[in-house]
């Protein structure tokens, strides 16, 4: 269900759900040694552990959610922006109303595949109840919805609650609940641009098949400008405006342990590499792909 020669395909899929599973596994992993704690510690460590991450890892269908959004969140993806969908008035365009178009569509398909008949025992399993059902759809639209970070309405909203959630007092219940599903957001979110955060040459590689969709959708008509044009201080606005702000906000957050500082690190460290070295490298891309282009 994703399209060939994309850079949304099943190996991104499977790039953002490893970095979902790594950061999910630092939120779950114990403070201390559960084999050296008695029954009253381990209850103690449990539940400090809990409050700690705001429920998240005493909820199995939460940490699912995750996964599970990670794995489906660009089926079907068309290898052109929101934007262009809409300009183009496609048929998706005005199914959605415009908004987090290709997110929507992705949601859509893979419920539909999970409904089906062939895998009622699998749904059973994961939510058995019509509660758990509700709950877990719930949480996979929002999820999947967040790593729609263009979408200037949404991001506005986005901000608005975790300045809500993190930055002035809350009362507990909800408070907790609303960090907690901010929190599933960021985790999505980064996630998706773990190639950012991640070591240099993990940052090129993706940097590079996302330029070479863009690049081959303008070759296409499908898109107005041509990334060669803007793609270099593009990406250092990308990285200044939203990756680098993400990255701290997984810092500030406080339940990723040593992996918010990890992002945090790897971000600064390619920003600055990309300043450095950005503009020989886009140039070097564009020199590729119209070597391909003329040998085809």
């Amino acid at each position: 269900m994703y399209r060939n020669n994309s850079f949304h395909n099943f190996e991104h899929a499977s790039h953002v759900l490893m970095s979902v599973a790594k950061l999910l596994s630092r939120i779950v992993a114990p403070t201390q040694n559960p084999a050296r704690l008695d029954e009253t510690e381990s209850a103690i460590a449990s539940r400090l552990q809990h409050d700690h991450t705001f429920g998240i890892t005493s909820d199995p269908l939460t940490q699912f959610a995750c996964v599970f959004s990670a794995l489906i969140h660009d089926v079907d993806h068309p290898g052109i922006p929101n934007t262009e969908l809409v300009t183009e008035n496609t048929k998706l365009a005005a199914l959605y109303g415009g908004k987090s178009v290709a997110e929507q569509n992705s949601v859509d398909l893979a419920w539909g595949l999970l409904s089906d008949d062939a895998f009622t025992g699998l749904r059973q399993t994961i939510c058995p109840t019509n509660n758990e059902r509700d709950r877990f759809r719930q949480l996979v639209v929002n999820a999947v919805m967040a790593t729609d970070v263009m979408d200037p309405d949404l991001r506005s909203l986005r901000n608005a609650r975790w300045e809500r959630a993190f930055t002035h007092s809350i009362r507990e219940g909800d408070g907790v609940n609303r960090k907690a599903t901010i929190v599933i957001e960021h985790l999505l979110q980064a996630s998706d641009v773990a190639h950012t955060m991640q070591h240099w040459h993990v940052y090129r590689k993706w940097n590079e098949r996302l330029f070479t969709e863009m690049y081959r959708a303008y070759e296409a008509g499908r898109s107005g400008s041509n990334p060669v044009t803007f793609w270099y201080t593009g990406e250092l606005a990308f990285l200044d405006q939203y990756v680098l702000p993400l990255a701290r906000k997984l810092k500030e957050c406080g339940v990723f342990g040593v992996s918010s500082d990890e992002c945090l690190n790897y971000a600064v460290r390619n920003r600055a590499e990309w300043e450095r070295r950005g503009a020989e490298i886009v140039s070097g891309i564009q020199k590729k792909l119209a070597e391909e282009t003329l040998g085809k």
